[in-house]
């Protein structure tokens, strides 16, 4: 049972925390019954996510077996059958996508997608460079659209842009990092990464840190924006935006880190500081005006 809780990767449900992002950014952080429905919806989400993390360990058995790290995992390493993970897998596929159309039939028909597009990334998109990224940012925009769907919010074409511009800087730093890790066994573990080099991963990531920045700026100072909030004051918090990244930028450099954000999130304490900071002051200006 301990493998089998360690094999839904508890830590991996922090991904779904992008669920809330609607939900404050639409003021409504303090409305019931939205708030509540949202968490609910974190939690199918969280669900689904850990029948997929067992479904692309399957598929990935053998490659994960030469990998650093997930020759760990309790599938690769042997502590976990792979006929129990593959009913697990199917029986939480089957409840979180119940529940989800339950909840509200929109999120519902999201909660599914997010399930056959990560099954069509495992067999196909994942072996396809460039393309294999990309396909992780729809999965961060479908977290979004899922909190929009449930929290009742106008959709903001504002966020999904920065979703996008994160999940992908994300995705190629894991890309970099599982590179520069493996070495000449990359491409054993997964093919796409013989088409990768540090050089090329560079010059993107330089690309999407830059974007990322004035896209988040210019959300700050949009007429729209200052319109709907009321102030102005949101461009106190683009600091805080530089701060991330460049943090995050150092850590992958300096330390290493990077192959999982989560594990920055969970023991990099001054990117958490960061995080409440940045949080704080944007519940402040949007719901206080301050």
């Amino acid at each position: 049972m301990k493998a089998l809780f360690f094999a839904l990767r508890p830590k991996q449900w922090a991904k779904n925390l992008f669920v809330f992002l609607p939900l404050v950014f639409g003021k409504k952080l303090f409305s019931w019954p939205e708030n509540f429905q949202v968490v609910e919806g974190f939690v199918l989400f969280s669900m689904m996510a850990s029948a997929v993390y067992l479904m692309n360990d399957l598929v990935d058995f053998e490659q994960d077996k030469i990998h650093r790290m997930k020759r760990l995992r309790p599938l690769a390493s042997g502590k976990l059958s792979k006929e129990l993970a593959l009913l697990m897998s199917g029986c939480l596929c089957v409840v979180s996508t119940t529940l989800s159309f339950l909840l509200n039939p929109l999120f519902g028909w999201v909660v599914l997608s997010y399930f056959l597009f990560n099954f069509i990334y495992s067999k196909i998109i994942k072996n396809i460079v460039i393309l294999d990224v990309f396909s992780l940012a729809i999965f961060f925009v479908l977290r979004v659209v899922g909190g929009t769907v449930i929290a009742h919010v106008r959709f903001s074409h504002w966020m999904i842009f920065m979703i996008v511009l994160l999940a992908m800087f994300l995705g190629f730093v894991k890309r970099r990092q599982e590179c520069q890790l493996l070495g000449d066994k990359a491409a054993g573990h997964r093919f796409v990464l013989s088409k990768y080099s540090l050089y090329f991963i560079d010059q993107i990531m330089a690309v999407l840190t830059s974007t990322m920045i004035v896209v988040y700026m210019l959300y700050t100072v949009d007429s729209g924006t200052i319109a709907e909030f009321g102030t102005a004051h949101l461009v106190y918090t683009i600091p805080f935006v530089y701060y991330g990244i460049f943090r995050y930028l150092y850590l992958v450099h300096k330390r290493r880190l990077g192959d999982d954000p989560t594990y920055v999130l969970f023991f990099d304490k001054m990117t958490q500081i960061n995080l409440i900071a940045w949080f704080c002051v944007c519940v402040l200006v949007i719901y206080f005006k301050i």
